[in-house]
């Protein structure tokens, strides 16, 4: 079993990924689309890069909001 943690600034995020025999390489697989379907590498890079425009914020928000909305049409959980 191969655990990994990933820290955000806002508190700790616990993903695990279990390794069967030597297949190192298909866990980092499944992590990378774990951590991609939970929007992770998306905020990390937000929060690292400093300013956003308020323009382009307005922007980004109308967006996410509308893919959360397209979400709940399909009956997919959203946090």
């Amino acid at each position: 079993m191969l655990k990994i943690i990933f820290c955000l600034k806002g508190g700790i995020l616990k993903m695990e990924v279990s390794v069967h025999g030597k297949n190192v390489e298909g866990a980092i697989r499944a992590f990378r689309k774990k951590t991609q379907k939970d929007g992770v590498v998306k905020e990390s890079r937000q929060r690292n890069n400093g300013f956003e425009k308020p323009s382009r914020r307005e922007k980004r928000k109308r967006e996410e909001s509308i893919i959360r909305r397209r979400k709940v049409r399909k009956g997919e959980t959203v946090f």
